[in-house]
């Protein structure tokens, strides 16, 4: 009975979750690193807000940042008292968003069909910056909890509502402090759910992500008249054959598959090149390109930088250039949230009567912010249903599933374990 109650009473508040999204929206919480002013704006609202809908346990756990007005970055936690003290579930959702993209010379925003900022409706679907990365699971997250409140439904453990800050630009001033500074707040027996990913019809669970390794690659020569290639030596010609033979020989070598991801093999991406030479005529003497690796956790990522390093030593041997390469972002992937851990077991009779689908466990090779989870050894599950257009031109979130999303969220928080 709790459960239909609580069920049909978020199905009667779908156009306030809508407002709320609105509400979100016209707050940008952009990190300083990407021309904002941080979160403050946003959070103020969202604790006056939860506060003023009956949930009143609200605790910060603000990381400094002298690079705001404020002094500080907020990380809140809002919590429904439960039945027991412990363990508790926890739901972690970001209130940073990015940047929209480009302004054109007329002042409007690049891509977009209307202003990011303001939320637009058409049918079942909003439109803004963030609405689907991370507000929807906001919101869903949030009217699960204050459901169980307005029908005096309470849980059988404590329900804990964490908003972090700075997800966008790497977590040090959100999860990464609070698992530092505060981690004694997590228990091994909690349950942890990062909506942070998902997929069309919410049967995905992401239990594990691949390694992440980009890599830069600058090699160095001498420029040269395009006649005179003698008196050269040609980078272009040395990264078109680092960039074929790397191409080639990472798949060849790092070549296992494991069908619990999707890919379900590593990726080795050349992806951003740099311009070198402006003219046709003139031999570069410089070019720099970039590697994007998704690594599956049976490869250890040294080993593919010792391939990498010595073909480059080959490059340089044939073409007398100097090749350096730097790291620009290297993540290993920590061991997997067990198929069987009690978060995965919670989700997946939720997911089912909810959606009607049948739940699998999956990884994936776009790391999330339940990666710092697993690193301390919490069984942290990244769950969401959404259409996948995080960081896009014209960012969605279908109502239905955040309606859906709030129910299955309804039913966890309902659970005993």
């Amino acid at each position: 009975m709790d459960v239909e109650k609580v069920s049909e009473w978020i199905g009667k508040h779908q156009e306030e979750m809508v407002e709320l999204q609105a509400e979100l929206t016209s707050r940008p919480a952009l990190a300083p690193e990407n021309g904002g002013t941080g979160e403050w704006e946003k959070a103020r609202f969202l604790e006056d807000y939860v506060r003023c809908h009956g949930l009143e346990e609200v605790e910060h756990y603000d990381c400094p940042d002298d690079r705001t007005s404020e002094g500080t970055r907020p990380n809140i936690v809002v919590t429904v008292p439960g039945r027991a003290d412990k363990p508790c579930i926890w739901v972690l959702t970001h209130l940073d968003v990015v940047p929209p993209g480009e302004r054109a010379p007329d002042g409007s925003w690049k891509g977009w069909d209307s202003d990011p900022f303001k939320v637009r409706r058409v049918g079942d679907v909003i439109i803004g910056r963030g609405v689907s990365d991370n507000q929807q699971s906001i919101v869903s997250s949030l009217f699960a909890a204050r459901a169980l409140v307005a029908n005096k439904v309470q849980p059988p453990h404590p329900v804990r509502l964490l908003f972090v800050a700075d997800e966008e630009t790497g977590s040090k001033y959100g999860l990464l402090h609070l698992l530092g500074r505060h981690g004694d707040m997590f228990s091994h027996e909690d349950v942890i759910i990062v909506p942070d990913a998902g997929d069309e019809d919410g049967s995905m669970i992401e239990v594990a992500e691949k390694s992440v390794l980009w890599l830069e690659f600058r090699i160095k020569g001498k420029q040269a008249h395009g006649s005179r290639p003698d008196l050269g030596i040609n980078t272009f010609r040395a990264a078109a054959w680092l960039v074929h033979t790397l191409d080639e020989g990472l798949k060849e070598r790092f070549d296992k598959v494991d069908h619990l991801y999707d890919l379900p093999r590593s990726t080795f991406e050349p992806t951003l090149h740099e311009a070198n030479v402006p003219n046709v005529n003139t031999i570069p003497g410089e070019d720099l390109f970039c590697f994007d690796c998704r690594v599956l956790p049976s490869y250890g990522l040294d080993s593919v930088l010792a391939f990498v390093r010595a073909q480059c030593r080959s490059a340089d041997g044939t073409y007398g250039t100097t090749t350096e390469v730097s790291i620009r972002n290297r993540q290993d992937a920590p061991r997997p949230t067990p198929t069987d851990a009690t978060v995965v077991e919670l989700l997946k009779p939720a997911i089912e009567e909810v959606y009607g689908v049948t739940p699998r466990t999956m990884g994936i090779g776009g790391g999330t912010v339940a990666a710092p989870f697993r690193a301390k050894g919490f069984p942290a599950a990244v769950w969401m249903t959404t259409g996948r257009t995080a960081h896009q031109v014209n960012e969605t979130c279908v109502i239905a599933n955040m309606v859906g999303d709030a129910r299955v969220f309804a039913r966890v928080y309902m659970s005993d374990f």
